[in-house]
């Protein structure tokens, strides 16, 4: 199991959620026995590097200079990011290495992150990420820039990370019979990151049916062993009932799953996923 294929990646921006997301991608990579790698990319926008308007009546000699202090003051800037980068690495690697994870790898890249996570996609076993970055890092009614990206265009576990680390005892598997639900209850199952843990098994609908579909889940989850299965049905707007559920029963982690590659931006935008990225206190894994 232990290979390049199969990697836990974290995504540290040097923000204030970035030794939790370095803490919950060691937990992982020790429970699933999988290499870990430390990702930090350096956007360099180049499209703003000169964007100061020098269309002026200045002579061509002055324009030119400025120019080139305008170049190289971007150089120094680069290099400086570069450096700050490093260093921000350099000490997440430290913290893993503390928490018992051997030899975490660590990668700094030019460009998107998104871009960044596209290449690195089939070696990506999950996903570990903050809910917001450095600069929606004091708004916490808002999601990162980039989250709702990564999200769609990857299809791969997605850990967003919204509070400082707590090992999980119980999960909550939001779970209403859709083929993303079933893919997360398949994962829960079978994968050793579940494996002692308490999971509250939580359908919120109106329909009776659901009921008999939350009983076979449940039994499946049953059958799966060490696992400890609570199955609830509740009622009324999942976004409210969810996150009320969570703070109620003391809940270290969601895993919900995502809608399809046709609805994602749907999903995305609606209401529910919003408010559970914006209003939830504890980690959510997303699955597609």
């Amino acid at each position: 199991m232990n290979t390049l294929q199969n990697l836990v990646l974290a995504g540290i921006d040097g923000s204030s959620l970035t030794n939790a997301v370095c803490d919950y991608a060691a937990w992982i990579a020790q429970k699933v026995d999988a290499p870990l790698k430390l990702l930090h990319t350096i956007d360099h926008h180049p499209e703003h590097a000169h964007s100061t308007d020098l269309t002026g009546n200045i002579g061509v000699d002055s324009r030119d200079h400025l120019l080139d202090e305008l170049t190289q003051l971007e150089q120094q800037r680069s290099k400086l990011r570069l450096q700050q980068g490093k260093q921000l690495l350099q000490a997440a690697r430290e913290r893993v290495l503390q928490s018992g994870v051997p030899d975490p790898i660590t990668n700094q890249r030019h460009g998107s992150l998104v871009e960044s996570l596209i290449e690195l996609e089939n070696a990506i076993r999950v996903l570990v990420i903050g809910v917001r970055g450095k600069v929606h890092e004091n708004q916490p009614d808002k999601i990162g820039a980039k989250l709702e990206s990564i999200i769609r265009s990857l299809h791969k576990p997605i850990l967003v990370v919204n509070a400082e680390f707590k090992a999980p005892e119980r999960i909550m598997l939001a779970y209403d019979g859709s083929p993303a639900a079933e893919k997360a209850l398949d994962m829960v199952t079978t994968s050793p990151l579940y494996k002692g843990l308490v999971c509250h098994l939580v359908c919120v609908s109106q329909d009776e049916g659901k009921g008999q579909l939350l009983d076979v889940a449940a039994n499946k989850l049953q059958l799966a062993g060490d696992i400890e299965v609570i199955a609830k049905k509740l009622v009324g707007k999942p976004e409210l009932v969810l996150a009320e559920y969570q703070d109620q029963k003391a809940i270290d982690m969601t895993v919900m799953g995502a809608f399809g590659h046709a609805r994602i931006h749907d999903w995305l935008l609606g209401s529910f996923t919003v408010k559970m990225l914006t209003q939830s206190r504890k980690p959510l894994l997303l699955l597609r």
